[in-house]
């Protein structure tokens, strides 16, 4: 089994090693092409007023001056000679849930892959508090990893679909199992902007990521990882919102 890697923190995050160790309990053949710095928030988009550079740091691994959608997209027309059966993405460094998936590389990554016809996956850890760093902890997700992406190997895909997992911020053996739940929603109202201003007494501002008050539904993402799950959620890419066709048609009919 080929394996594609990538992910939205760039080449050197933590949690694409940990993704590689996931990987290597199923295949040997390993491709890594990731962002060389970190893409977070980049979503589906795609570099198209610059150049886009390619760098081996060794065999099988690249990194790319771009978003995560040009990674995948210069992994498969550039860099792998054949195909990957699968793609996995991550693991990301913060929760991708709810409506937040729009926002997210790394889940945009995946959408890269399944445009391509190839089974692909995201994979986040959710960490409790701000300000971490580089030290989230992704036990979580070492510990479960392999036993989420293991059954969804040989799992039927529909076209255009990936499948979203996410870690709770908890210690690997307090996770109570996994759901397969639906995508919930965030409540965005009190969402911050925090305005600053810079040594050089430009006024700036920075978009919070806290603030934001989660609103589960039963059975979503949001009141999985509340709970102490692992969350698995198929997304599927067609964005068409069906019931208001017929709403709309009539409005434009001649």
């Amino acid at each position: 089994m080929r394996i594609l890697l990538t992910n939205d923190d760039g080449i050197h995050a933590p949690g694409l090693d940990v993704l590689e160790a996931i990987a290597r309990q199923f295949s040997d053949d390993i491709w890594i092409v990731a962002p060389v710095e970190e893409q977070s928030g980049a979503g589906h988009s795609l570099t198209l007023g610059r150049p886009v550079r390619l760098r081996q740091h060794a065999e099988r691994r690249f990194a790319v001056s771009g978003t995560p959608t040009d990674a995948v997209m210069m992994a498969l027309r550039k860099v792998m000679p054949d195909r990957p059966d699968v793609i996995l993405s991550g693991v990301n460094r913060g929760a991708n849930l709810g409506d937040d998936v729009t926002y997210s590389g790394t889940v945009s990554a995946a959408i890269e892959g399944a445009l391509a016809g190839i089974p692909s996956i995201a994979l986040s850890q959710v960490y409790a508090r701000e300000g971490m760093g580089d030290t989230v902890p992704f036990g979580a997700a070492e510990a479960w990893g392999a036993k989420v992406v293991g059954p969804l190997l040989d799992a039927p895909f529909a076209p255009r679909t990936v499948i979203n997992v996410n870690f709770p911020a908890i210690e690997a053996s307090a996770v109570q199992g996994i759901r397969v739940v639906r995508q919930g929603f965030h409540d965005y109202a009190r969402g911050s902007v925090v305005e600053g201003t810079d040594p050089r007494g430009y006024q700036y501002y920075w978009f919070g990521l806290h603030g934001i008050e989660h609103t589960p539904g039963h059975a979503t993402d949001l009141e999985a990882i509340q709970d102490g799950y692992i969350s698995v959620t198929p997304l599927q890419l067609d964005l068409t919102h069906d019931a208001s066709l017929a709403a709309l048609a009539p409005r434009f009919a001649t």
